[in-house]
């Protein structure tokens, strides 16, 4: 097998698997550690630079890093990584001084950014500092885009949000309210350096069945729906309400319902519970508050008396083992006063004239690099949902980023297609012969649960915030549950005298000394056989004694360092790895590594 290269960073970048998983790429061992020192404030900028809003996705994102955690390979409950970013953000002290200097002085280049999401916003965040004049054009009275209307105030607090959206309008962005922009020929001829649409996915899917027409009044689109509830122009719902649909939004419309007078609430999902798309969390918490979830049933028909919608009638499937055939059962009607349909979300570029030079897929979405983000058009970007479709806030932050490196290099004359590349560090841990600079015992502690607002109580105002935190002891066991997988086992082969005594006392039995070969082949005869091809095989250079190799399972390692406090010749040391990760601004040149042992 060839020699890993540890020099290069996305080799420990994606062992650090909840970071590697986060499209955003957070440092959460870093803030977690912090957050175990009391030290919130700095827990807080760690993920901002990153995420831009702990706040808001402390409470709302759909947390890719916590399928990835390692610690969910132990107990099988991954860290909390999501809700303690919660807690960093809700104990925060004072950050102005602490948040990027915005110069006084333009750099000459004026940026256009379409609709204020969290892609839009992200793209904000990264180019103000560098002297951009950005102009923001957004429909609505308020900014923050779905994160406003889509998610409802229970889940994410009016207040959190605007903090959060406010720190970057407050770098000097110039925002213009009730400012849709219906012409994208109309912007480009106001001469802007670059134009970024943040547009979302504002169009949600219909359902024509028989009867969608002459029911309408009672028959709403779930995201249509959600943002007149947020804008106030819609305080009730009838008492009975099917809610069609099992995603996130549908989560929120059923919820939602519960808070505006609805009592008998169905949501009725065509497949069977594993194959739904809403969060776990989610279907929880609406089970909580009462709402059915039911399930191999499909929407047939809307069946009216008198011209008014009285329920729908639905076919009862059976599906096989692997959900991909289906049978219908029989026929049944389910009575309801009002109907939301939350089965998906449609891009819609109305205002894109068709001549511009932009080209659209079969889907109708416009043809945007998944690298630079830029469109078929040189100068416009497109991000978040309006880029390739639907996902959760982190993914449009993420994407916020890539687009701001794009917009830098185009407007400095720069080919967008040369990006900065990551760097990173490692820093030995070593304070004694066993001693370290992080706790690297493993706690037994469960995950913690969350605490809700009583039942009866958050249904008394739309605005309640249902989550509570963790407490104090709460946060004190979670931040000991995770592994600091950031903290790398770093083998130095020329210390090595093949003693065996790291492999002896690996509790997990990741380490295996023995000669080279095809790596197929090695990872069968492990100590442990790696079965995960997914995760790097670590090899080192030959050994010193026998021209053997050091192999290590990098998928099954808990990072205890067991294995560096035994060695007798410090040949294992125990290195935090720091991602360097580049923004908008970095230089454009190849890798870099700042090492120290």
């Amino acid at each position: 097998m060839k020699n890993t290269d540890v020099r290069d960073p996305a080799y420990f970048h994606k062992v650090v698997d909840c970071q590697w998983a986060c499209p955003a790429h957070t440092n959460v061992p870093e803030y977690i550690r912090l957050i175990a020192q009391g030290k919130y404030t700095e827990a807080y900028i760690v993920n901002r630079e990153s995420n831009v809003f702990p706040a808001i996705l402390g409470r709302t994102c759909d947390r890719p890093c916590e399928p990835a955690c390692r610690r969910g390979r132990l107990d099988g409950k991954p860290v909390a990584i999501c809700r303690l970013k919660r807690v960093a953000a809700d104990l925060r002290g004072e950050i102005s001084h602490l948040l990027p200097k915005i110069p006084k002085e333009s750099n000459g280049k004026r940026i256009a950014l379409i609709g204020a999401g969290p892609a839009s916003l992200t793209v904000a965040n990264d180019l103000r500092p560098l002297g951009y004049q950005v102009t923001l054009f957004e429909k609505q009275d308020k900014p923050g885009g779905l994160m406003r209307s889509n998610i409802p105030s229970f889940r994410l607090p009016e207040k959190v949000l605007d903090d959060e959206v406010n720190i970057i309008l407050e770098m000097g962005v110039d925002i213009r309210y009730n400012s849709p922009v219906s012409s994208l020929r109309s912007l480009l001829n106001e001469k802007y350096d670059a134009v970024f649409a943040g547009t979302g996915a504002p169009r949600g899917k219909d359902l024509e069945i028989p009867g969608r027409r002459e029911a309408a009044a009672n028959i709403h689109i779930g995201i249509d729906w959600l943002e007149s509830v947020a804008f106030g122009h819609i305080d009730s719902i009838g008492k009975r309400v099917l809610i069609i649909g099992v995603g996130n939004t549908a989560m929120d419309c059923c919820r939602t319902s519960r808070r505006l007078g609805g009592t008998d609430i169905k949501v009725m999902a065509r497949r069977p519970r594993a194959y739904f798309k809403a969060s776990p969390w989610e279907l929880d918490d609406a089970e909580e508050e009462g709402i059915d979830i039911v399930i191999n049933h499909a929407p047939k028909r809307f069946v009216l008396e008198n011209g008014r919608l009285t329920g729908m009638e639905f076919e009862r499937l059976e599906w096989d083992a692997e959900a991909k055939k289906s049978r219908v059962i029989d026929t049944i009607f389910l009575p309801a006063d009002d109907v939301i349909l939350a089965i998906g979300q449609d891009n819609a570029f109305p205002w894109i004239e068709r001549d511009l030079g932009i080209q659209f897929n079969k889907w109708d979405m416009p043809v945007v690099d998944e690298t630079t983000f830029e469109s078929t058009l040189g100068g416009v970007f497109f991000g978040g949902d309006a880029a390739f479709g639907p996902k959760n806030i982190i993914w449009a932050v993420a994407h916020g980023h890539a687009a701001a490196i794009s917009i830098h290099n185009y407007c400095q004359g720069l080919p967008v297609t040369v990006r900065p590349q990551p760097r990173m560090s490692l820093i030995t841990q070593k304070m004694g012969i066993s001693e370290w600079s992080y706790h690297n015992d493993y706690n037994p502690a469960a995950r913690q649960k969350m605490q809700h607002v009583d039942l009866m109580r958050r249904f008394e105002q739309l605005n309640i915030e249902v989550e509570l935190g963790f407490n104090p002891e709460q946060t004190a066991r979670e931040v000991q549950r995770c592994l600091n997988c950031d903290v790398q086992t770093v083998f130095a082969e020329k210390r090595c005298i093949e003693c065996d005594a790291c492999i002896d006392i690996c509790p997990v039995q990741c380490l295996t000394i023995t000669a080279d070969g095809e790596e197929k082949e090695v990872r069968a005869r492990l100590s442990a056989p790696a079965v995960n091809p997914d995760q790097a095989l670590f090899a080192s250079a030959p050994l010193p004694q026998t021209g053997r190799l050091m192999f290590k399972d990098e998928d099954v390692c808990v990072h205890c360092g067991l294995c560096a406090e035994r060695c007798p010749t410090a040949a294992w040391d125990m290195q935090k790895f720091d991602l360097i990760i580049p923004y908008a601004g970095s230089p454009c040149s190849t890798p870099s590594v700042a090492m120290h042992q």
